[in-house]
C-alpha cells in the first residue's frame, strides 16, 4: 500500500477510535446522571421522617411524644443504638419505628423570642410618678445594691412587683429605669405573643427565659401584658387552655424557685389587673401591687416638661393652659402631642412650635373636632 494512502488510513483509524473513546466517555458520564436522578426520585417517593420525643425506654421499646402532643409506645430499630430520656429521634411515620438518634437540642434559642438591653433610661426620664418611683426603689433597687442591709434587718424583700393601671401610663418605663439604676440585664418578655406563638412550647419557653435571666444576672424580668398568661383560670379544658395553664404554673413554679435575695427580680405589667387569677399575686409571689394612674394636672405639666426640654417653644405658649387641655391624657398621650406639634411646625417650614401647634396636636391626639372657640379661649 503506498504511503500516502496507508497515512489517510490510520488517520481515519486514529479518528474513529478517538471519537468511539470519546462517545464512550460520554456515554458513561450520561448512565451516572441517570443513576443519581434515579436515586434522587427514590427519595423524592420516600414519606418523611417524624421528629419525636423519647419520653422513656423499655428494653427494644420506647413510649415517643409527637409533634402534636400525643405519646406512643414504638419498636426501637437495631441500627438506631443506645437512647436516653429526652432525646431526639427519627421515627418512621406508618409505624412510628424509631429510624435513628439526632442531635438536636430541645431548647429554643431564646433571646431570638425576648427583648435583651441595658436600658439608658434614668429615673429623670420619668415624669409624675414620685410614688411609684419611691416604692419600685424600695422593692427592687435596693435589694439589688445593699442585700446586705436586707440580711443585717432579717427580712425577705420581695420577689417581684406588679405594676398595674392605664395603657401609656409609664409601666415599661419604671422597669427599664430600675433596671438602668441598678445596672441590670433587662429581659422584656409579652404574655400574649408567649402564649400565641408557642402553643405546646410555653411552658418550655418560660423556664429557659429565667435560665437566661439567672445566667444574665443581675437581671429585671419584665413580663408585659401578664394577664394573657396569668388570668383567672376556668374549667373549659380545650387543648389552648390547657397550654395557657401549663405555661403558667411553670411562671408559678420559676418564681417559687427564686430565694428572695438572688438577683434577678421579676416585674409584671398589666392593664387589667381584675382578671389576675389570685395565684399570681399571693404573698411570697409578686405580692407588692403598685398602680400606676393616669397623671393628674401637675404630673402631666412634668410629664410635658420633660418631653418638650429640647423643643423650640414660642415664648407666647402658656405652658399651664396646654396642660389643663389635655385632661385625662396618658404619659404616652403627652409624649404624642410634643411630636404631633413638631410636625405641624415641620409641615409649615418653621423651627418654632407656636399655641396653635400645640392645640391643633391635643386636638388630633384626642380625636376630636377643632373649635375655635375654644383655641381662642386657651391661647386668645
Amino acid at each position: 500500500m503506498p504511503a500516502k494512502e496507508k497515512n489517510i488510513l490510520d488517520s481515519v483509524i486514529y479518528s474513529y477510535t478517538a471519537n468511539t473513546n470519546q462517545i464512550e466517555e460520554e456515554n458513561r458520564i450520561l448512565k451516572e446522571t441517570i443513576n443519581k436522578l434515579k436515586e434522587e426520585l427514590d427519595r423524592f417517593k420516600e414519606p418523611p421522617l417524624m421528629v419525636c420525643e423519647v419520653r422513656d425506654i423499655f428494653g427494644k421499646e420506647a413510649i415517643i411524644r409527637i409533634p402534636n402532643g400525643n405519646q406512643f409506645s414504638v419498636n426501637i430499630g437495631e441500627s438506631c443504638g443506645k437512647l436516653k430520656s429526652g432525646e431526639m429521634v427519627l421515627a418512621e411515620q406508618k409505624n412510628l419505628t424509631i429510624i435513628k438518634k439526632i442531635p438536636i437540642t430541645k431548647k429554643f434559642n431564646i433571646e431570638k423570642f425576648v427583648i435583651i438591653e441595658k436600658p439608658k433610661v434614668s429615673w429623670d426620664d420619668v415624669g409624675g410618678l414620685n410614688e411609684q418611683v419611691r416604692e419600685i426603689q424600695e422593692v427592687v433597687e435596693l435589694p439589688l445594691k445593699k442585700p446586705e442591709l436586707f440580711k443585717k434587718i432579717g427580712i425577705n424583700p420581695p420577689k417581684g412587683i406588679l405594676l398595674y393601671g392605664h395603657p401609656g401610663t409609664g409601666k415599661t418605663l419604671l422597669a427599664k429605669a430600675v433596671a438602668s439604676s441598678t445596672n441590670s440585664t433587662f429581659i422584656e418578655v409579652v404574655g400574649s405573643e408567649l402564649v400565641q406563638k408557642f402553643i405546646g412550647e410555653g411552658a418550655k419557653m418560660v423556664s429557659e427565659i429565667f435560665d437566661l435571666a439567672r445566667k444574665k444576672a443581675p437581671s429585671i424580668v419584665f413580663i408585659d401584658e401578664i394577664d394573657a398568661m396569668a388570668a383567672k383560670r376556668i374549667e373549659l379544658g380545650t387543648s389552648g387552655e390547657r397550654e395557657v395553664n401549663r405555661t403558667f404554673m411553670q411562671l408559678l413554679a420559676e418564681i417559687d424557685g427564686f430565694e428572695p435575695l438572688d438577683n434577678v427580680k421579676i416585674i409584671g405589667a398589666t392593664n387589667r389587673k381584675d382578671i389576675l387569677d389570685p395565684a399570681v399575686v399571693r404573698s411570697g409571689r409578686l405580692d407588692r401591687l403598685i398602680n400606676v394612674p393616669l397623671p393628674k394636672n401637675d404630673a402631666r405639666l412634668e410629664i410635658f416638661r420633660i418631653h418638650s426640654k429640647n423643643m423650640n417653644l414660642d415664648k407666647k405658649i402658656n405652658v399651664k393652659k396646654v396642660v389643663e387641655l389635655m385632661d385625662g391624657f396618658s404619659g404616652a398621650d403627652i409624649r404624642s402631642v410634643c411630636t404631633e406639634a413638631g410636625y405641624f411646625a415641620i409641615r409649615e417650614n418653621r423651627t418654632k412650635i407656636l399655641p396653635k401647634d400645640l392645640y391643633d396636636a391635643v386636638i388630633k391626639v384626642r380625636h376630636e373636632e377643632k373649635a375655635e372657640e375654644d383655641y381662642l379661649k386657651m391661647f386668645g
